[in-house]
């Protein structure tokens, strides 16, 4: 029969990261099942104290051959989720998809703006949140959530790095299959999901998936067009996350292709 398990594995971010394509895609394996919904229960406080079988109960139900995956961005930069994580699940695998800082920058500003928009609240220009004083706003979220080494540092406190599997969100996008067999051999799931699960969709511009006869793709608030922004701001921020990529790929013994 079936179950609501405990999820076997959370992914834990990044937010703008490309998570949501990242869940999408792994629930084509027969073998994955995903909660429909970001759960928040590590990063805030009023679901965590509703206790675990407050969490157990928003999974789906699966069969014992199947892992439950939960996602949700906000782990990956909050304070307390790691040793949440670790106090439910000290060998539990955790999935975090990583983007170029500077684009997931930009993407988080593009949410955020639509958000306020179809709110019909006011808004704000890319340069005029990211510049004060004619200095890098550093403490703007949205920067902040960028760092990936910062954040890195306190999940390594409670994991060890090969409970770690680093998906990188930008081939993730022009090329799925290869990063998802990563996944595939990470989880210790056969390899099921095959190249015939995505067709390229020209109008949208990304990949949309095929499986179970049935054809979709992401939510139109997905793969929104960004704001083109000012080069010199641009190179800025290119400048001011170099020392904390290289920090970052030395930490994970891994470099990715940002700028």
């Amino acid at each position: 029969g079936t179950s609501r398990q405990i999820p076997q594995t959370i992914i834990i971010g990044v937010r703008k990261g490309g998570t949501r394509a990242l869940l999408e895609m792994l629930d084509i394996h027969p073998n994955i099942v995903v909660a429909a919904t970001e759960v928040h229960f590590f990063d805030w406080d009023e679901n965590y104290v509703k206790g675990i079988d407050w969490y157990r109960s928003l999974m789906p139900f699966s069969y014992g051959n199947q892992i439950t995956i939960e996602k949700t961005p906000g782990y990956f930069t909050s304070p307390q989720a790691p040793e949440r994580i670790h106090d439910m699940n000290s060998s539990i695998k955790l999935l975090l998809i990583l983007r170029d800082p500077t684009e997931r920058v930009i993407s988080d500003y593009t949410q955020v703006y639509y958000n306020r928009v179809e709110s019909h609240k006011p808004v704000q220009l890319f340069e005029d949140i990211v510049i004060k004083n004619g200095a890098l706003n550093t403490k703007y979220k949205a920067i902040q959530r960028s760092l990936y080494d910062v954040h890195m540092e306190k999940w390594l406190k409670h994991f060890s790095l090969d409970q770690i599997h680093i998906v990188d969100g930008n081939t993730l996008i022009k090329d799925p299959l290869p990063e998802l067999q990563k996944v595939e051999r990470f989880l210790n799931l056969p390899s099921r999901i095959m190249s015939s699960n995505f067709y390229f969709n020209q109008t949208k511009g990304f990949y949309c998936i095929r499986s179970d006869g049935r054809e979709r793709c992401l939510h139109e608030s997905k793969g929104r067009p960004h704001p083109l922004v000012n080069n010199t701001v641009l190179e800025q921020l290119y400048s001011y996350f170099r020392g904390h990529n290289a920090k970052f790929y030395r930490m994970v013994n891994h470099s990715f292709d940002w700028h």
